[in-house]
């Protein structure tokens, strides 16, 4: 399936390492794109320097400074917009996006959150996954809507939680995968592979898969 160059705007809030594995991806050309802006809502965040080391433009637009959410986010969209942006990635980005913002690029907006959606929605995900005591934990690549979490999903990456797992050791292995499935979501949609029906997403000319399990603990005799 021939490939078209898409332009990707990012949204981030903090260090951005999610932003990082993008923009190494592009430069190693493992998707067929470029990041043509980045913008944050914090104007300490370590993203927006990732961003200028890289030569992507890159700018702070304060929430602090709009009187509500969808003013802020509609000043979103206009930069977006203006930057002639194919498809919009939330790489860190810690403001719920509103009806303004998911409408304007309907379809055209990912994120990527650090548990099997749709378990653990929200924050604080390991803290829950522990708590909870799952064997299982990960990441989901989803396309967003106009819930918290909900949106259709795209790829998955399971981390089994090892027995001597806390919050930090159990984060770090789910963003190891993170870095990996996020910049091949966004390849699958620069290749027009991803077709959304309902709530699923169709993976297009992709090969058959053997069906296997992931067991955790291992089953043993």
């Amino acid at each position: 399936m021939a490939t078209q160059p898409i332009r990707i705007g990012a949204l981030a809030s903090g260090n951005g390492s999610n932003l990082q594995a993008i923009l190494d991806a592009c430069g190693r050309a493992e998707i067929s794109g470029e990041v043509a802006l980045v913008l944050s809502n914090n104007p300490d965040a370590f993203a927006l320097e990732r961003a200028r080391r890289a030569g992507v433009p890159a700018r702070c637009i304060d929430h602090r400074h709009y009187s509500d959410r969808e003013t802020f986010d509609r000043e979103l969209v206009a930069a977006l917009q203006q930057a002639q942006v194919d498809l919009v990635v939330l790489a860190g980005f810690m403001r719920r996006l509103t009806p303004a913002f998911v409408d304007a690029f309907e379809g055209r907006i990912m994120n990527i959150h650090p548990s099997l959606l749709p378990a653990f929605p929200g924050l604080h995900v390991q803290r829950q996954a522990l708590e909870y005591g799952v064997r299982l934990a990960g990441c989901t690549v989803h396309f967003v809507d106009n819930g918290l979490d909900t949106g259709p999903i795209i790829l998955q990456a399971a981390v089994p939680v090892l027995e001597d797992d806390n919050e930090e050791s159990l984060s770090a292995r789910i963003l190891e995968q993170e870095h990996r499935i996020y910049p091949r979501a966004i390849q699958l949609f620069a290749q027009g592979r991803l077709r959304l029906e309902g709530r699923r997403v169709r993976l297009l000319d992709s090969a058959s898969q053997a069906s296997t399990a992931l067991i955790h603990p291992p089953l043993t005799p």
